[in-house]
């Protein structure tokens, strides 16, 4: 038994400058921008028998603008980011260089008070490993990038400091087959769940 999971990266609240830890802000008018030019290849996933979506206002538009209607998961929700959540990189290392800098080496701290890099990523993967297995069962999901980050780390069995190293840009896709504990990685993003 396996199933298909299309992890989509929702689009733009923010420029990436102004990004802020754990945003709860809606798209703004370059991520509808993004959504209405994208979403010729992305309706298709509409096919998918089970359609989720991360909690937070840019995902649940990202996937009622596709036409999903998907269902929130609160496991989808981004790193739960502590006293930072609201704030940009840049303002929280002019104020905490040394939490910042423990946080990006060590995977398991978490200066900021919420959760660790290595409590996200297993978060997010018990939440793919318990997907239902209906023999060629297809799924979508609507998530933050750093949520779609964490389902990489967690499926490739990479080390946790590669989560840095992975870039996800808004609306990409990615596809991940399998089943609990044995995911494999599907480069074909753009498929619509009904192709071989």
């Amino acid at each position: 038994m396996h199933v298909r999971v299309t992890l989509i990266a929702a689009a733009r609240s923010s420029s990436m400058l102004a990004e802020r830890f754990d945003d709860d802000r809606p798209l703004d008018q370059a991520g509808w921008h993004e959504v209405q030019m994208g979403a010729h290849r992305l309706v298709p996933f509409g096919a998918a028998e089970l359609r989720y979506c991360s909690p937070t206002p840019r995902s649940r538009g990202t996937g009622e603008a596709l036409g999903l209607a998907p269902l929130v998961q609160l496991a989808l929700r981004d790193c739960d980011m502590g006293r930072w959540r609201g704030r940009t990189l840049s303002e929280v290392t002019a104020r905490e260089p040394a939490a910042v800098d423990a946080w990006l080496g060590d995977p398991r701290a978490a200066p900021h008070g919420g959760e660790s890099l290595l409590a996200f990523i297993s978060r997010v993967g018990q939440w793919l490993d318990t997907r239902p297995a209906d023999d060629g069962g297809r799924i979508v999901a609507v998530a933050e990038p750093a949520v779609v980050r964490a389902a990489l780390v967690y499926a490739l069995k990479a080390p946790p400091a590669t989560y840095w190293n992975i870039d996800v840009r808004p609306l990409s896709t990615v596809a991940l087959t399998g089943r609990s504990g044995r995911w494999s990685l599907r480069l074909d993003g753009n498929e619509a769940p009904g192709s071989a």
